[in-house]
């Protein structure tokens, strides 16, 4: 299924929203944490069991969206919002069926493996297309798509707990909920589906240099480069250290200041999910924009190292000063969200945007491993910590500066980013059938 290319007069401010809707809708997957208590209760499962649809949903985000990068490029983002709309929808619909029998296997199938899928696809699908028709502004474009997948938690958390408190948190209201989420995201994808359009030819667009100029490198021969590799351990080292404190944000704030004057209560917890939930989706688009204006390398810099510094006064006196934790904890998370906004800009000025979302797409398996990494890290270290009778912000301690190693490792990779030998760039003339060929057995895989 291909797009239709856009007539003469449309405006390229059409597009973002068509991107907002697929990624406002996959960005669910951040409100996964409102069904974990009534599955425990329901169908007797433990932390660990509850949380698995979510991370098997992160690991096929990252697999699918590689191995799937080179036929969104090639059938366009139509077809890619098609597939991501099939596969989220029906990983909600047979959840649904899973709750209603009490079959968790079929929810773990659904939303986990199914809906993962839709979530790989899903996610890359714009960021092509928007890199074509933004060449002058790329960073801010694929801010403002990917800022609706840290935002879509915003709209998804309440609206899930009013469904459950409405319907009720058994596997019958579980499962009722689970259909309206896959019947109702499936037609705001439409819209989506139905608004994008491509640039004609990739031809340039008024304000911007053309789409297609300068260094071009096909997704086959960007894994080769060091550059990718570089890339993908800076994607690796920033979202790990932000997700650490995502994933456990509730129960770090209060285990931080249990014994201080000044507990923390459960919905001031609460409150500062939200307020990280927010921090992460402006960072997408803050950052992202920023980087524009002051260059790729330079705003990773900023991530990597300011979010160390912020990392190192949390674990050396974060526990003295509410305001500063939660002030620290907001700059991280939305370094975090500004690191996913701007990595499709950073592939752009790289490699050229001649097989970006490809490019993109591998890259993602980063997201993949940090997504099972630094949960593990926070979690695994805690609870040993605990057994060994510690308590309250020593919980962390240790995690933390691990955090900061991270970080570090990724500024060092971020700092041996180079411009892109020739030997890579693409030569339409003399390589295009040669990668056209090559990606063959690879999309038939």
């Amino acid at each position: 299924m291909s797009p239709p290319v856009a007539p003469a007069g449309w405006s390229r401010w059409l597009v973002p929203p068509a991107a907002l809707s697929v990624h406002l809708s996959i960005g669910q997957a951040y409100a996964w944490s409102v069904f974990k208590p009534p599955l425990e209760s329901s169908l007797g499962l433990s932390g660990t069991q509850s949380a698995l649809p979510f991370q098997l949903a992160i690991v096929m985000l990252g697999l699918s969206a590689a191995f799937g990068g080179t036929l969104v490029e090639r059938n366009g983002p139509r077809w890619a919002m098609t597939v991501a709309l099939v596969c989220f929808s029906s990983g909600f619909l047979i959840s649904a069926l899973g709750a209603a029998t009490e079959q968790y296997w079929l929810i773990v199938l659904g939303y986990g493996f199914v809906g993962g899928i839709g979530l790989g696809i899903g996610y890359i699908s714009p960021v092509s297309t928007l890199i074509k028709w933004f060449p002058d502004r790329p960073g801010m474009a694929t801010g403002i798509a990917i800022m609706g997948f840290g935002g879509g938690a915003l709209i998804a958390s309440p609206w899930s707990a009013q469904m459950l408190e409405s319907f009720g948190s058994d596997s019958s209201g579980i499962a009722l909920a689970f259909l309206v989420h896959g019947l109702s995201y499936a037609v705001f994808m439409t819209l989506g589906v139905l608004l994008v359009r491509v640039p004609r030819g990739a031809q340039p667009v008024a304000g911007g240099p053309s789409a297609v100029e300068g260094v071009q490198v096909s997704a086959s021969r960007a894994v080769r480069t060091p550059q990718f590799w570089c890339l993908w351990v800076v994607l690796c080292m920033n979202v790990t250290a932000g997700i650490g404190i995502l994933e456990k944000a509730a129960p770090m704030i209060t285990d931080f200041f249990a014994d201080t004057s000044t507990p923390v209560s459960v919905s001031a917890a609460a409150g500062f999910v939200a307020l990280l939930s927010a921090a992460n989706m402006a960072g997408r688009i803050g950052w992202s924009s920023t980087s524009d204006l002051i260059g790729r390398k330079n705003i990773y810099r900023v991530y990597l190292g300011v979010g160390a510094l912020m990392y190192a006064l949390i674990a050396l006196i974060g526990d003295s000063s509410k305001p500063l934790f939660v002030l620290c904890a907001l700059v991280i998370l939305s370094f975090y969200g500004g690191g996913f906004a701007t990595i499709p800009a950073y592939l752009k000025d790289l490699f050229g945007a001649y097989q970006v979302g490809a490019i993109h797409g591998r890259l993602l398996t980063a997201w993949s491993t940090a997504g099972v990494l630094g949960p593990l890290i926070v979690n695994w270290i805690a609870d040993r910590q605990e057994d060994a009778g510690k308590h309250g912000s020593s919980l962390y301690t240790l995690s933390l500066f691990i955090m900061i190693g991270l970080l570090a490792v990724g500024f060092v990779a971020n700092e041996l980013v180079r411009p892109v030998h020739a030997r890579h760039h693409h030569v339409p003339a003399q390589r295009e059938a040669a990668d056209v060929e090559r990606q063959q057995p690879e999309s038939a895989a």
